[in-house]
């Protein structure tokens, strides 16, 4: 009788723990899962609004800097008329924001939230991947490209390199001098790939790791 009685209750509670389970991955894994999304929707960009031909699109390539630590960068974008260094940035609600402004904003309904500026944030993986490149090619020849996904809204005037949406290829097909020969293109490549260090779960806790010794070394500072 008793049995009878609790049998539905413990049903039910474990179907409320699986729920609590469920709900804490997805909490965990969404700055990933929000990454992958900006990550697809710039590798369809460049297959339908760009040339494969000239175009070669590196996802998610994790490099070592000069201070023995990493940077992460989305989206190197290899091409004739020069190497795009692009960050992406799947945000939503209202953007504010300016080329020298050292922080950025996102703003959903009442509620504002303090970003890093982007173009700041680019800057260095652009001065990382010139390093890596300097014996190969000229470092006025690499880019950089920042795209927020579409669910945003620019509330400030963007500089000419910040995008939303798939507008960032009519930007990169404006580069129309082809500087960089083919073999020298494939030396590029070839090189970056060398130097990304292996996609894993131990190169991004690494990644974060050192993200969060230099905010530590900033705040000490």
């Amino acid at each position: 009788m008793i049995s009878q009685i609790f049998a539905p209750l413990l049903s039910n509670l474990w179907w409320l723990i699986l729920l609590f389970i469920a709900i804490a991955v997805i909490k965990l894994f969404k700055p990933f899962l929000k990454g992958k999304i900006g990550e697809f929707a710039v590798s369809a960009h460049v297959k339908l609004y760009l040339d494969k031909e000239n175009y070669t699109l590196l996802n998610d390539c994790t490099l070592p800097d000069e201070q023995n630590q990493t940077t992460q960068i989305d989206h190197i974008l290899l091409s004739p008329y020069g190497v795009f260094v692009i960050e992406t940035k799947n945000y939503k609600g209202w953007i504010f924001g300016s080329e020298r402004q050292k922080m950025w904003t996102q703003k959903i309904f009442k509620k504002s939230y303090k970003f890093q500026n982007p173009l700041h944030q680019n800057y260095k993986h652009q001065k990382v991947l010139e390093e890596i490149l300097a014996d190969i090619v000229d470092p006025t020849l690499i880019h950089s490209v920042i795209i927020f996904m579409p669910d945003c809204e620019f509330k400030t005037q963007m500089p000419e390199n910040v995008f939303r949406g798939a507008g960032w290829t009519d930007y990169v097909k404006n580069f129309k001098e082809s500087v960089i020969p083919p073999m020298k293109l494939r030396r590029i490549q070839l090189r970056i790939e060398k130097e990304i260090l292996e996609k894993s779960w131990k190169t991004n806790r690494q990644h974060v790791q050192n993200l969060k010794e230099k905010h530590i070394e900033r705040t000490e500072g």
